[in-house]
C-alpha cells in the first residue's frame, strides 16, 4: 500500500530527479526506486562492516590456520 506524503527539496535535486525519469515514469517511482536502493546499499555496508569485524576478531587464528595449510603445498 502507497501513502501520498509531500516532501520539499532543492531545485538541483528535482533537477536530478526529473533527468533520471524514465519516460513514462513519475518522480515518485524514480524517488521510491533511488530511496529502496538507498537502502539495500546500506544494509549491504552494514553487512560487510559486521563481516570485516569478524574477520579481525578471528585474523590471528585465520592467518595461523592459512600458514599452516601453506606448508602442505608441494614444491614443484
Amino acid at each position: 500500500m502507497k501513502s501520498k506524503t509531500s516532501i520539499t527539496l532543492s531545485k538541483d535535486l528535482v533537477q536530478a530527479i526529473d533527468e533520471l525519469t524514465s519516460e513514462g515514469k513519475s518522480r515518485s517511482e524514480t524517488i521510491e526506486l533511488l530511496l529502496r536502493e538507498s537502502f539495500a546499499a546500506r544494509e549491504r555496508q552494514a553487512r560487510d562492516l559486521e563481516d570485516l569485524e569478524a574477520i579481525n576478531r578471528h585474523a590471528e587464528e585465520l592467518n595461523e590456520e592459512a600458514t599452516d595449510v601453506l606448508t602442505y603445498q608441494v614444491e614443484t
